[in-house]
């Protein structure tokens, strides 16, 4: 027995104390084997790094656009600017929810993503404020423009 972590020599560590990798591209984390399902072939696994490599053909959306819409650490689009990282990380995963930074963040923007993940973001409100449909309605063109060259998991 280890005497620093009380496991058995050779025994692999608890799944709640692993940290699995992050694709920096696409967000998704590896399986316990350290590798993913390539996205060439459903049947095949490769390791995070060849992975990462198949995003240059199969990219999740198109970012060379969202680039030019950043400021900074910020992107811009109508009147509203919220964090890329955050921005990009909805769009390519589809999630709205802002986790614990929520609070932080608390803008007209994800807002929006709030109200879209509860009720659509074609949805109109009742005691919505203009900001708010702006909002929406700004967040829905991204959405639309960034996914248009989605790659092959839909």
């Amino acid at each position: 027995m280890c005497s620093r972590c009380g496991l058995r020599y050779g025994e692999p560590p608890p799944l709640t104390a692993r940290r699995l990798a992050e694709c920096p591209v696409c967000y998704r984390t590896t399986d316990d084997d350290g590798r993913m399902v390539s996205l060439e072939n459903r049947v095949r696994r490769v390791h995070i790094a060849e992975h990462i490599d198949e995003h240059e053909r199969f990219p999740v959306g198109d970012d060379a656009w969202l680039e030019t819409m950043r400021i900074n650490d910020r992107i811009r689009f109508g009147s509203w600017e919220a964090p890329y990282d955050l921005v990009r990380r909805y769009l390519v995963t589809g999630m709205y929810d802002a986790g614990r930074e929520r609070l932080a963040l608390h803008n007209a923007i994800l807002r929006a993503m709030s109200h879209g993940e509860r009720h659509g973001l074609g949805t109109e409100l009742i005691g919505e404020t203009e900001e708010g449909r702006a909002a929406r309605t700004a967040l829905a063109e991204v959405m639309e423009r960034y996914h248009r060259t989605r790659g092959p998991w839909g």
